[in-house]
């Protein structure tokens, strides 16, 4: 198969459209993210890289704190509309129709029409370039509670969540396995005892 060789470039595919909050409960901004994943376990840590020209970034810069929220395929225009206006002359929250609430361990708020939201606090801040990159430690994760099944586990598949890929949103699909199942045992099925006859 041939393919073409291009210029270095942000094609890493696909990525959260996360919609970031900052600042207070009484003052709150929000901002559209796709450069953001996780890079450590223990402790946990994320990233987000914000251009410094952006309304949020001198927010995040003073404050040293955040939330990730993650969106649904059903917040796609409203993720776009928060990746495209500054909240220096809008309301996105209010245009948006999206409900605050205080998250519990960072003064930001979280966003409730979203499934998942990760508190974070800024450990380092470094200018790329284009961008600085905050990165930060996940001091709290806030899940609604319909995705949760009675074994205290999280359903990430039924949040509908979406993703975004080179300029472009995506609905994720279905499940096509979870970590270590190709290198997982089969449970021995056992035959049921023979009656005597």
């Amino acid at each position: 198969m041939a393919k073409q060789f291009w210029k270095g470039s942000t094609l890493l595919a696909p990525v959260p459209a996360a919609l970031v909050t900052c600042g207070t409960m009484e003052e709150p901004n929000v901002l559209t993210i796709g450069w953001t994943g996780i890079v450590c376990t223990r402790p946990p840590m994320t990233y987000i890289s914000v251009r410094p020209e952006r309304y949020s970034h001198d927010i995040i810069k003073n404050s040293g704190e955040f939330v990730i929220n993650l969106t649904t395929s059903a917040m796609c225009r409203e993720t776009d509309f928060c990746g495209v206006k500054s909240g220096k002359d809008t309301d996105k929250l209010a245009v948006c129709g999206f409900h605050t609430v205080p998250a519990h361990e960072v003064a930001p708020p979280l966003i409730e029409e979203c499934p998942l939201s990760l508190e974070c606090r800024v450990t380092e801040s470094k200018l790329l370039g284009s961008h600085t990159m905050f990165l930060a430690e996940i001091v709290g994760i806030d899940a609604d509670e319909k995705f949760i099944d009675s074994k205290g586990k999280l359903n990430l598949q039924q949040c509908g969540l979406m993703a975004f890929a080179h300029g472009e949103y995506f609905a994720l699909g279905r499940k096509l396995g979870d970590f270590g199942f190709s290198v997982r045992k089969k449970k021995k099925h056992r035959k049921p005892p023979q009656k005597k006859s």
